[in-house]
């Protein structure tokens, strides 16, 4: 049992769960206004130069669940396929082309920002977006699309899934309760932004 599980973390696809996925096959298409589109396997990213990022993803639902999260940063991923200066945003789309996303590419090409497949040393299950996912902790967790398949930089923005649903196209993270995954589900107070810390430890 994987330790997000263990954690009770809340499983949620908006979609509906995608079921078992095929991690060894799986392919990220990269495209957009870049000069070199591509397609990427699994064996690619593995390839690709790692990052670790110690964040929380925290759900407009109110909870929020930190560790340390690996995969290769979406900056990196843009130089390998030399994005282009007019793209203004990126596009994430997960398995089965229903649920989408955008973010500024400023907010993408952050340290934290990344297309992940590891919590804490474990591999993503797909319950919470294995095989690959993206981590964005400055944004509200609808940006961190689950089960990644494309990735797609571009000059318009695009409403999402849930942004056409009602929620804020620019998903910022605001002060407020927070049920704390990582202790047990105890309600803690957090600030507006990234959540680094809770006001109640202050």
């Amino acid at each position: 049992m994987s330790k997000l599980k263990k954690m009770r973390t809340p499983v949620f696809w908006a979609e509906g769960h995608p079921g078992k996925l095929d991690r060894e096959n799986w392919k990220v298409e990269v495209e957009g206004l870049c000069e070199k589109p591509i397609t990427l396997l699994w064996q690619d990213l593995m390839k690709m130069p790692k990052t670790v990022a110690n964040a929380r993803l925290t759900s407009v639902t109110r909870f929020s669940v930190g560790g340390n999260w690996g995969g290769v940063k979406i900056s990196d991923i843009a130089k390998h396929v030399k994005v282009k200066p007019e793209a203004k945003y990126v596009r994430f789309w997960s398995v089965g082309m229903v649920y989408d996303t955008s973010i500024p590419i400023e907010t993408a090409y952050k340290d934290k920002t990344l297309l992940t497949w590891e919590f804490d040393d474990e591999l993503l299950e797909e319950d919470y977006g294995g095989p690959v996912r993206i981590i964005c902790p400055y944004l509200w967790g609808y940006k961190s699309a689950k089960s990644v398949v494309k990735i797609i930089f571009t000059e318009k923005y695009e409403r999402g899934y849930w942004e056409q649903r009602g929620y804020t196209d620019e998903a910022y993270i605001e002060a407020g309760p927070v049920i704390d995954i990582n202790s047990g589900g105890k309600m803690k107070r957090m600030p507006d932004g990234e959540v680094t810390r809770f006001i109640d430890e202050d």
